[in-house]
């Protein structure tokens, strides 16, 4: 099969939902996803983030919107698609970013709540979603979903342990999601990032014992920036990876290969 290498990346005519959108990660995905053609609800908690980060992506002549929805919530999620579908005709690209992590610790300081939110946000939300914008993907004739899960969901880290978990529930629920959609086209793949430089990892990139324990087992001798796993999310959603679900692709600098 021949592709046309000036498009084999485009995302003309795709919309994509990038959850946890108003930062970081988030941001840098849907920013990209954008440049390459792509329709981008950006999604986070609070609507004047999403739309201070919309208004900034149409003044770079990029097409997006911002939709507020708290992925714990299953009304917010239900509330999110179908304004996406009103927005946009139509769902291609699910980023599954949106996070949350309210203990810094080892495991006995994380109590029932606190576990629960971090199991709420960061896979019933995911699972919730795209099990509900699984008729809308397989009507559009398929489509792509990354989960960003983390290099904890490998191996735990220090001091997020429960994160850790819902990290390593998420890369299954890639692989079950794969193996259960692929029949419809619908690709599942899952990015685990290492430690990048943004406000969600403060307590690690902050803390300088942290920091260069880190460091010291990056082969490439730095932490990622939220850039660093943009060009991944393009190839993911776009017909570069058409024979790619099921996977889990590491960025982290070679922290793993350690």
């Amino acid at each position: 099969m021949t592709r046309d290498p000036n498009s084999i990346f485009r995302l003309d005519d795709k919309v994509a939902l990038v959850t946890g959108a108003s930062h970081g990660i988030g941001e840098a995905m849907a920013r990209e996803l954008a440049r390459f053609g792509a329709k981008v609800v950006v999604c986070s908690r609070k609507q004047e983030a999403v739309d201070a980060v919309a208004t900034a992506f149409r003044a770079e002549g990029l097409e997006a919107t911002g939709i507020a929805a708290n992925l714990g919530n299953i009304e917010d999620i239900q509330s999110l698609l179908e304004q996406t579908i009103e927005a946009y005709g139509g769902l291609d690209i699910i980023v599954n970013n949106a996070a949350a992590n309210p203990v810094f610790g080892p495991v006995q300081n994380t109590d029932e709540r606190a576990f629960d939110k971090i199991i709420d946000v960061n896979l019933k939300g995911p699972f919730v979603l795209c099990r509900k914008a699984y008729p809308v993907l397989q009507q559009r004739g398929g489509g792509s979903i990354i989960n960003i899960s983390s290099i904890g969901g490998l191996t735990p880290e220090a001091g997020i342990g429960i994160y850790s978990v819902s990290k390593a529930a998420i890369i299954n629920l890639t692989r079950a999601m794969a193996q259960d959609w692929g029949a419809d086209n619908i690709r599942v793949n899952a990015i685990c990032p290492g430690l990048i430089k943004t406000r969600f990892s403060e307590a690690l990139w902050n803390d300088e014992e942290t920091l260069d324990r880190f460091v010291n087992r990056i082969p490439l001798g730095r932490i990622g920036e939220p850039e660093d796993i943009s060009g991944l999310a393009v190839y993911l959603a776009s017909g570069a990876s058409a024979y790619c679900t099921g996977g889990i692709y590491m960025v982290d600098g070679g922290y793993a290969a350690n």
